[in-house]
């Protein structure tokens, strides 16, 4: 795994983004014209949730063909996924939980990967496996700022990626907080923001994030 103050890192490259868009495509020709309308709005990463069949192609066009995107897979819930994921192109692997055995063959495979847990219990087994971030997920469901910030006191160092709940009206309080790496975010990409085939409102949103992110990280 990456060190997270490693400057050419995966967590630094997650850190100065401050906002993962996680994405759902349902036509693998959305993914090039989505990704480049990400990279121009200043959120230049995506999370492509592996809750559609075109995921898989989805990531294979957005690694080829959006230079400085960077690219990983969601939802990813076992191995065959995310070997698929790596298989297409992803180079990070985000979770809605944990399954060890996935957690266990990206570090295995040096895939960097961002399991989720919101119990100590559930961060203690994501830590003892020698991860530094942890998804924090869903958000709003289990907390906010004020789980993440008990869960931090105790597991000291350790970060969160809160999703689930995350806004452009909330997004500076959650960034605002040291224990937040970033944070996962679906407003900027959905779906029917794009359903006329212009992402002009994708990028217009993305570069609404992107400011906050500026504002609080330079």
């Amino acid at each position: 795994m990456s060190d997270y103050m490693d400057k050419d890192g995966f967590y630094n490259k997650v850190y100065q983004t401050g906002v993962v868009p996680v994405v759902v495509l349902e036509r693998a020709e959305d993914a090039v014209p989505l990704g480049r309308a990400l990279v121009a709005g200043g959120l230049p990463a995506a999370e492509v949730t592996f809750r559609t069949a075109a995921a898989a192609d989805c990531i294979h066009t957005m690694s080829q063909e959006c230079p400085g995107l960077l690219v990983g897979a969601g939802t990813v819930l076992n191995v065959e996924q995310a070997r698929r994921a790596v298989d297409a192109g992803a180079t990070f692997v985000v979770s809605p939980g944990f399954d060890l055995g996935v957690v266990d063959w990206c570090l295995d495979h040096e895939v960097d990967v961002i399991p989720a847990g919101v119990t100590p219990t559930e961060v203690t087994a994501l830590v003892n496996r020698g991860l530094a971030v942890t998804k924090f997920f869903p958000a709003a469901q289990y907390g906010g700022r004020g789980t993440i910030d008990a869960l931090a006191s105790v597991f000291v160092g350790h970060r969160f990626m809160p999703t689930g709940g995350v806004s452009l009206a909330n997004v500076e309080e959650y960034l605002g907080d040291p224990a937040i790496i970033a944070c996962g975010g679906t407003w900027m990409v959905k779906p029917k923001l794009f359903a006329d085939g212009d992402f002009g409102q994708v990028e217009k949103a993305t570069g609404e994030a992107a400011a906050v992110v500026r504002r609080l990280r330079g």
